[in-house]
């Protein structure tokens, strides 16, 4: 049986103000779909949301992996069944080495059972396992010492989060603007890397205002969110369009969302 998320009816509240009005979505494991709308449409939200951050609150609806609703898990738990989310902006770790925070992180993945303290993946084969993780996304190993995004550029943030999805193999993927603050060649990388170790193998939502990480990613289906709810759906075509004509089109068509998006940043303005 295909492993399936389905986000039904969703909607989230953010310090009271409403953020999401009713986002349903469904894709399955091995699916590839683009998420895309202006500033302030809910992207990001969404992604918080389906990993349980806590300054994020679901008013309605329901996030199901594999039919089991997700929303009474605790974002450690839902990481452990199998979702992942790559931050847009990652924070720093100082004093926590990248090699031992994915060994630990791998291993509660992979042994979702394991208690603080049980055995952690054997040294060798996770040093053989890494560095070969590494080699293929062409990272210099030295990178494994350093602490996690600790000076690190903000190439060097996006890489480590890929390098993460790399080790853990999650069943569902959120990549929330892997592309933002990198320049062409670095988006390139990106896009091929994320190719490489995820496509076929999970499910893939890729937020991004940008065509060039769908480059060798493209999507099965581009759903387009305004105002906090998905107004439009097509296939990689849809993303092409608005990457070259922006969403003029959508805020014409969509008047009542297009009133709540602006609403919304306004909101996010007098935070």
């Amino acid at each position: 049986m295909t492993d399936t998320l389905e986000i039904a009816g969703l909607h989230v509240s953010v310090e009271g103000k409403p953020i999401l009005r009713g986002v349903d979505l469904r894709m399955e494991r091995g699916e590839t779909h683009a998420l895309m709308g202006p500033n302030g449409s809910g992207k990001s939200t969404l992604g918080l949301a389906v990993m349980g951050h806590p300054n994020y609150e679901v008013t309605a609806g329901s996030i199901e992996l594999n039919g089991e609703n997700v929303l009474g898990m605790s974002p450690e738990e839902r990481a452990r069944a199998g979702l992942f989310l790559a931050f847009q902006r990652p924070i720093a770790i100082p004093g926590v080495k990248m090699a031992d925070f994915l060994r630990h992180a791998t291993t509660n993945v992979r042994h979702p059972e394991r208690k603080e303290g049980e055995e952690l993946i054997p040294m060798r084969d996770f040093r053989k396992e890494l560095k070969g993780k590494m080699e293929h996304l062409r990272m210099d190993v030295e990178f494994a010492r350093r602490y996690v995004n600790d000076g690190f550029s903000g190439g060097e943030m996006k890489r480590a989060e890929i390098l993460q999805l790399a080790m853990l193999q999650p069943k569902f993927a959120v990549l929330d603007e892997t592309d933002s603050g990198l320049d062409a060649d670095a988006v390139r990388l990106a896009s091929e890397s994320i190719a490489e170790i995820g496509r076929a193998k999970m499910g893939l939502l890729i937020i991004t205002h940008h065509d060039k990480l769908l480059e060798h990613n493209p999507p099965d289906v581009t759903h387009v969110i305004l105002g906090g709810r998905i107004v439009e759906k097509g296939g990689p075509e849809l993303a092409v369009e608005l990457y070259q004509h922006g969403y003029d089109r959508i805020r014409s068509q969509y008047p009542e969302a297009e009133a709540q998006n602006q609403q919304m940043i306004q909101q996010e303005e007098t935070v």
